[in-house]
C-alpha cells in the first residue's frame, strides 16, 4: 500500500481540507476519497525524498496511547463516534497520528464500521487494538475497550522501558572500558615500545602482543572499521527482514543468562494481560487465546503457546491447555483453574499478570547491582592486562638502568 497526499472539497460544504489516505495507486486513492464525500483537488504520492519528513511524523506509542485515551474519554462522556474522532483528530499534534485519525473519521462518516476503518491502518493498530475495537463495538462497550488498550500499552510501554534502562548501565560501563583500553594501546604501549628501541632491549612477551594490537589496528583501522559496520548492518538485516533471524534474536532473549528469566516473565504477563482484557470484552476463549499468544511478540514462545490452541478445541480448559507449555510459568494456569470454578477468569489473569509485573519492577531495580560486580572483573582484567604489558616493563627497565 502506497500513501498519498490529497487536498480536496467537501461534497456537501464544498469546505477544502487536506490530509493522506492509502492506496494502491493514484486512480484508487481518487476513487476512495469520492465515496468518502470529497471530490479530490489534488492527490500525489508521498515521495521517497520525504524519508527525513516521515521520521518526523512517524506515529510512536505515546501518540497511540494519547489518541486511545482521549478518544475513549469523548466515548465514554456520551458524545457521537464521528464528533469524537473530529475532535481528537483537531487535538493531535502529530501530523502522522493526525493523518491517520482524519483517514478513521472519513471512513466512519461514510458508513464503515470503527473496526473496519481501524483494520485500514493495520502498521500502527495491532490485532489485539483491532479485536477489542471489535468486541466493544459488538457489546456497546467501545469506551471501556478503548481504556483497557490505553491502559494495557502503557504498562507494556513503561515496562520495555525499565528493561531498556536496565542496560544502560552496563552499556555505559563497556563504553568506558573500551575508551580506557583505546587511550591506554595509543597513548601509552607506542611510547613504551620506543622506550625499548632507544635503549635496545627486548620487548617483554605481554608488551609484543599489545604492540602487535597497536599496529595492526594503526594499519588497518580502516578495514576493522568496515567489518564492525558491515556486522552491524548485516546482524541488524538478518534480525529485522529474516525469519531464521528473528528466531535467532528471541531464542537468545529467553535464554541469555541474567535477562532471560525478565524476558520470560515479561511474555508470560504480557499473555496473561492480553487474555484478562479480551474475555472481559466478550471476545470468545479461543479467539482470546490466539490473539495473547500474537501479542507476546516472541517467535519461538508463540509457537509454544499455540500448542494450547488445539487442547483448547478439543474441549479441555485454559488451565489444562497452559499446563505443560514450555516458557508458560506455573501461576498462570492456577489461576485460570481457580477463574473457572468462580468464574472469573478473566479477573484470576489479570491478578497473575499483576504478580509477575510486580516481580519484574523488582528484577529490574536489582539488575544493576547484579551486574555491578560482573562488570567490574571484567574492567579490572582487562586493564590489568594492559598495565602489566605497559607500566610494570618500565619499573623493571628502570631497575636495570639503576
Amino acid at each position: 500500500m502506497k500513501r498519498f497526499n490529497y487536498k480536496a472539497r467537501e461534497k456537501a460544504t464544498g469546505k477544502s481540507i487536506k490530509g493522506s489516505i492509502q492506496a494502491e495507486n493514484e486512480q484508487i486513492a481518487g476513487r476512495l476519497l469520492v465515496e468518502q464525500g470529497y471530490i479530490p483537488d489534488t492527490v500525489e504520492e508521498e515521495g521517497a525524498n520525504n524519508a527525513l519528513e516521515k521520521f518526523k511524523n512517524r506515529v510512536t506509542t505515546k501518540d497511540r496511547i494519547m489518541f486511545t485515551r482521549q478518544l475513549a474519554t469523548l466515548i465514554g462522556a456520551g458524545l457521537p463516534l464521528a464528533s469524537s474522532l473530529r475532535t481528537v483528530s483537531e487535538q493531535t499534534e502529530n501530523k502522522g497520528m493526525k493523518a491517520v485519525a482524519e483517514e478513521i473519521l472519513a471512513s466512519v462518516e461514510s458508513g464503515k464500521t470503527l473496526h473496519d476503518s481501524f483494520a485500514l491502518h493495520t502498521e500502527i493498530f495491532n490485532g489485539v487494538y483491532l479485536a477489542l475495537i471489535e468486541a466493544g463495538e459488538t457489546s456497546g462497550t467501545l469506551d471501556m475497550a478503548l481504556k483497557r488498550l490505553a491502559d494495557q500499552e502503557e504498562k507494556d510501554a513503561a515496562m520495555m522501558s525499565k528493561i531498556r534502562g536496565a542496560l544502560v548501565y552496563p552499556g555505559i560501563i563497556l563504553v568506558v572500558i573500551i575508551a580506557v583500553l583505546a587511550f591506554m594501546m595509543i597513548a601509552v604501549v607506542p611510547q613504551v615500545k620506543g622506550l625499548y628501541v632507544d635503549m635496545k632491549q627486548e620487548l617483554p612477551g605481554m608488551t609484543k602482543f599489545l604492540v602487535g594490537i597497536t599496529d595492526f589496528f594503526g594499519q588497518f583501522w580502516w578495514l576493522v572499521l568496515a567489518i564492525v559496520v558491515g556486522a552491524i548492518i548485516g546482524s541488524v538485516y538478518f534480525v529485522k527482514s529474516t525469519k531464521k533471524g528473528r528466531q535467532m534474536m528471541d531464542s537468545f532473549k529467553i535464554h541469555v543468562p541474567l535477562f532471560g528469566p525478565l524476558f520470560r516473565k515479561l511474555y508470560v504477563s504480557r499473555f496473561a494481560r492480553t487474555a484478562e482484557m479480551m474475555l472481559a470484552t466478550g471476545v470468545p476463549m479461543l479467539d482470546s487465546v490466539k490473539i495473547s499468544i500474537d501479542a507476546v511478540n516472541n517467535t519461538i514462545v508463540e509457537e509454544e503457546y499455540h500448542k494450547s490452541l488445539d487442547v483448547i478445541k478439543g474441549g479441555k480448559p485454559l488451565s489444562a491447555a497452559l499446563t505443560d507449555l514450555n516458557y508458560m510459568l506455573p501461576l498462570v494456569p492456577q489461576m485460570s483453574s481457580i477463574g473457572e470454578e468462580s468464574g472469573k477468569i478473566d479477573e484470576m489473569l489479570g491478578k497473575a499478570a499483576q504478580v509477575y509485573e510486580n516481580e519484574l519492577d523488582e528484577q529490574i531495580n536489582n539488575i544493576s547491582t547484579m551486574i555491578e560486580p560482573i562488570l567490574m572483573v571484567i574492567m579490572a582484567g582487562l586493564i590489568g592486562v594492559v598495565i602489566g604489558g605497559t607500566l610494570l616493563p618500565i619499573y623493571s627497565l628502570v631497575s636495570n638502568v639503576a
